[in-house]
């Protein structure tokens, strides 16, 4: 009998608010399996602020603390500091934001806390719009893509501007760890919290969060979507520790990404020639990451008394 990866515990009660099929609150799960009950959480405005804390419950097993749409790097440094006076160093500090309040509205507090080197970890769960207040574009809204601020009639095409480069704006501060997760690969998500949770120093976690109501798609498809968006190339897995590139789901060749676009009714009005042209970008993106994986870390170290290493290894899970 296989040995299993997943941590049985689960600190994400059953009977919270979020939509069937969500993203979010598979990431959520899953990350808790991962870091366990010594973590406090904190949440701006966001779905997961609908999801956990309609007064008077809450649907998670550890502590939790809504915060500003705009502040959550501050307020986890403010945390951070609480639970050092306490003498609780063995408790994580956690801020989980979707992307309008990472990449958009809490990007400078995200930049103090990871300047600040606060010892915490940051998520941006990635559904890519502001789902909780109706589904307007954000930063991180993939180019093309259909949302209720950028419309499709008339002259509208959809999302004009490419997604927003959070992790490469991350990596500009050198944080000692930073991965792109996908709640579709269980056990490489969990693999990566687990290495987090034992590394102290400013962290990073880049979520894929599919949305079936902001997307258009059907919520039993979430796992097929997140899926596909990996091995079609869209949003690829690695982790960055220490300066150094790792892509931990290997690809020999990329699905064609149309088999991702057309699952969502957010890209059903794409013509050939702009699906043809996300499909180039993508292919771009993916050898631009297997060239960085190959030239190794920047000099000097990320982390004191931690030696700056070249070359890549070998991806541990997902690998074919």
């Amino acid at each position: 009998m296989a040995r299993l990866t997943i941590p049985p515990q689960e600190l994400v009660h059953p009977g919270h608010a979020a939509c069937p099929g969500c993203g979010a609150a598979l990431a959520m799960r899953l990350l808790l399996k991962g870091l366990g009950s010594r973590t406090v959480v904190s949440v701006p405005a966001c779905c997961w602020t609908v999801i956990a804390t309609p007064y008077p419950t809450t649907a998670l097993g550890v502590a939790l603390l809504d915060n500003p749409i705009e502040s959550t790097g501050a307020s986890i440094s403010g945390i951070r500091a609480a639970v050092d006076a306490l003498g609780l160093p063995d408790v994580t500090v956690v801020g989980f934001a979707g992307d309008g309040g990472t990449a958009d509205i809490g990007l400078q507090a995200l930049s103090g806390m990871l300047e600040r080197r606060t010892n915490a970890i940051y998520v941006m769960y990635d559904n890519e719009a502001y789902m909780n207040t109706g589904i307007q574009r954000s930063g991180a809204t993939p180019e093309g893509a259909w949302t209720t601020t950028t419309p499709v009639i008339g002259v509208g095409r959809g999302k004009p501007e490419r997604k927003k480069d959070i992790m490469a704006i991350v990596l500009a501060h050198r944080p000692v760890y930073a991965a792109t997760l996908n709640p579709s690969f269980p056990e490489d998500f969990v693999r990566k919290v687990e290495t987090a949770r034992g590394i102290p120093g400013p962290r990073f976690f880049h979520i894929f969060a599919p949305c079936p109501p902001g997307w258009r798609f059907t919520s039993e498809a979430t796992i097929e979507i997140g899926r596909l968006a990996t091995d079609t190339g869209v949003f690829p897995l690695y982790e960055v520790e220490d300066g150094r590139l790792r892509i931990t789901r290997r690809l020999s060749s990329l699905k064609p990404v149309e088999e991702y676009l057309s699952r969502q009714g957010r890209y059903g009005h794409l013509t050939g020639a702009e699906r043809e042209r996300i499909q180039a970008q993508v292919r771009e993106g993916w050898e631009r990451l297997r060239r960085e994986e190959s030239v190794g870390p920047p000099p000097g170290p990320v982390r004191p008394g931690v030696a700056a290493t070249s070359g890549p290894e070998p991806a541990t899970v997902d690998s074919g």
